[in-house]
């Protein structure tokens, strides 16, 4: 019922409507600015003052001293420093069974990361016992900056799966299989 009632309302006087918005006057755009110049003029006028040396500036850049160093001998030194990183690795601690999930086996990983594996057995052991597996326990045993574990313990939660009892018997239940 309510559906026809506001059919009849949208279609009420359509014709009349469309009519008088179709016969309204459109909007008309606002004018043009008017320039004092032509294009021409101030662009010549432009080029002037380009062309034109201006001695104070020529000063300034006279007094303007600039060292330089060699770029290639910096990014060398980055390359011996990531080089360097590269070889701290410490071995794997925590793996899933076999070749699950579709990746690929790891026998060591670099200092100051983790699995997704290492992750998971990391807050989950926070969670189950947090005064013992504390942000500087993990730190230390991972290998990890203290101040990163603290921010990842505090925030993230891993995933948990609670099932809880139907109140009667006559519920339905989830069995296990």
């Amino acid at each position: 019922m309510g559906a026809r009632l506001a059919r009849m309302f949208r279609n009420f006087n359509v014709e009349n409507r469309a009519l008088r918005e179709i016969s309204r006057e459109k909007p008309r755009t606002a004018p043009r600015h008017e320039t004092e110049a032509p294009p021409s003029a101030v662009s010549s006028e432009a080029a002037e003052s380009v062309k034109k040396k201006d001695e104070s500036l020529l000063e300034h850049l006279r007094s303007v001293y600039v060292e330089s160093t060699d770029p290639a001998a910096a990014t060398e030194a980055t390359e011996d420093v990531a080089v360097g990183k590269e070889a701290e690795r410490r071995p794997l601690r925590v793996t899933f069974p076999g070749h699950r999930f579709g990746l690929p086996e790891l026998h060591d990983v670099p200092k100051g990361k983790l699995t997704i594996a290492e992750a998971l057995k990391a807050l989950g052991s926070h969670q189950h016992q947090p005064r013992t597996w504390t942000a500087e326990k993990i730190a230390q045993e991972y290998s990890l900056d203290l101040k990163d574990t603290t921010s990842v313990v505090e925030f993230f939660i891993p995933f948990k799966v609670e099932i809880i009892p139907p109140k009667t018997r006559t519920a339905k239940q989830i069995k296990a299989s």
